[in-house]
Parts: structure tokens; sequence; C-alpha cells
């Protein structure tokens, strides 16, 4: 980051003699010449009509006009250095994108983010949310969080969440419901889904009953509801529109907290999930960012 000051003209060549009390030390740490800020001095003096600094043989002392002026544009001065320094380090300062999509963004990361913010109050984030992350132009710093498996991420990536679901619903529907003690009594109750218009695999209610051995017929599936967001999924689950597929690590605080409440057997996929894709640019600032990641999977 340049600290080069910004040019201020004679504020600047005024207090820098009177700070200095020599034009040749001014003119050197200003990198002019000495009959330069000689001029400058007299010019401005004439401007204003009063002396502004006497010669002596050793260096210069301000008048009483002079020290007026100098209480007055030095404070001037050293508050636009002041701004200008702190303008320039914004400019400057590295903002990394983190892309990812909407459920892990809304319902992971940004509950999380007050931590990496708190710890690195430099650093600037934008977090890119979409459906399909890889499929977005990105720069060499670019943060990317994955769904999918180990083939899918690639060499070098970290699973930060493994999938792993579990049928979840509001309290309220829940206590409604007669006891159900199988997957084949629960796969009669109105459910809620999450849609998959991408190449991406992953549990769907479908697969659940597969996984379990329970046909659900036709005539069950009336009144469902589908999203295509499972942001909008959780938000229908707590709407009491439903049964939904809770995935763990995204829904865990909202049943911690008794928003929602598990109501069915879990099903994992172990190497599949949330992926980290480190990016080429390993500045000090990614580092900073993919190590908080890696750390809040633990």
């Amino acid at each position: 980051m340049t600290e080069r000051p910004l040019d201020l003209g004679w504020m600047r060549i005024f207090t820098e003699v009177a700070r200095r009390g020599s034009l040749t030390a001014a003119a050197g740490s200003l990198r002019l010449t000495q009959p330069a800020v000689s001029y400058q001095i007299r010019r401005l003096e004439d401007d204003l009509g009063v002396p502004l600094v006497r010669r002596k043989h050793r260096g210069i002392e301000l008048t009483a006009e002079g020290q007026k002026l100098f209480e007055i544009v030095s404070r001037n001065v050293d508050s636009i250095d002041l701004l200008a320094q702190q303008l320039r380090r914004t400019e400057e300062r590295q903002t990394i994108r983190l892309h990812t999509d909407y459920a892990f963004s809304s319902l992971w990361l940004i509950p999380r983010m007050h931590g990496f913010r708190a710890l690195n109050p430099d650093i600037n984030i934008q977090i890119v949310a979409t459906q399909d992350p890889l499929g977005q132009g990105k720069h060499d710093s670019d943060v990317m969080i994955i769904f999918g498996t180990r083939q899918d991420a690639g060499d070098g990536a970290v699973l930060l969440l493994s999938e792993k679901v579990t049928p979840v619903c509001s309290p309220a529907l829940l206590a409604e419901q007669p006891a159900s003690g199988t997957v084949a009594d629960f796969s009669r109750l109105k459910l809620i889904h999450l849609e998959n218009t991408s190449q991406m695999h992953w549990f769907d209610w479908a697969s659940y009953f597969k996984h379990f051995g329970v046909l659900r017929g036709a005539e069950n599936d009336s009144g469902d509801i589908s999203f295509n967001n499972y942001t909008m999924v959780v938000q229908a689950t707590i709407g009491e529109q439903g049964f939904a597929l809770g995935w763990a690590g995204l829904v865990d605080p909202l049943v911690e907290a008794g928003v929602l409440v598990t109501a069915g057997p879990s099903l994992e996929a172990p190497g599949r999930g949330y992926w980290l894709l480190r990016p080429k640019n390993n500045d000090s600032a990614v580092r900073k960012l993919t190590g908080w990641l890696i750390d809040e999977k633990r």
C-alpha cells in the first residue's frame, strides 16, 4: 500500500517548513529543490501581505502570523492525510469472493460469519450464492464450497459437511400425528420436496423410502409441496406445511432451538456433502478464510 502523501500545494510545503524549521530540510522531505520551496513561501507571503517566516543563519522561525496560519493549516493537513490513508486501505483491501449454494450460505455460513469477521475485521468477504457455484466465472483467489462427491470436488478438496438427512417437522405438526413406528407409516404423511434440476445427486424422499424398502403409493402423494430452494423448504417446514428431509449441519440449530423436531430415522452418505475447494491464489487472507472454514467443521 502506498504511503505517498497527497499533493496539497502550498499547504503541504508551508507545514513541512514550519515543522522542520528549515527550508533545506523541508525541500529534502518533499523531494523538491530548496529554491522551489523558498519561492513558494515568498509567493504565499505576497498573497497574504504579511511575512510568515524569518530567515535565520540556520533555518527559519515563524512570525506570529505564520504561527497562526500553521496551527490551522497543520490540523487540516493531518486530517486530510489520515482520511487519505483510510481511503487507500479501503480501496486496496482485498475482497475475497466465496461461492456456494443458497442452502449452505443461508443456513450454515451466514450464522457463523460474524465469528470470522470478528477475528479478521480488515478482510472483506463477498458471499456469492448460486445453485451452480462451479458454473460462475471465478478469479484465482475465489473460494468455492460445492455439494457433491469427492470426484466432483477434485483433489485437494476438504469435506466440510457430509450428507446426513433426517425427517423433520414442526413440533405442533408432530403432536397432531398419531405415533408411527415405521417408515411405512411415515410415508403416508404430507411431504415437502426439494426439486433437483442439476446433475448432482442427493437424498430426496424417493431415495429415502427406497433405502428403507418402502414403496410410497400414488394414493399418498396428494397434498405434497415442492420447492427449488432448500431455504424455502425449511421455511415451509417451520410453517407446519408438512415433513421435510433435514440436512445435518444445516437444520441442527433449528432442532436444538426446538423450532423443528426430528421425526424418523436418519440416512447418511459419508462420501458426499459440501466440499471446500482451495483457490489457486492462496495468499494470507485466503488462508485465513479457508483455515477458519475447516476449523468450523470440527
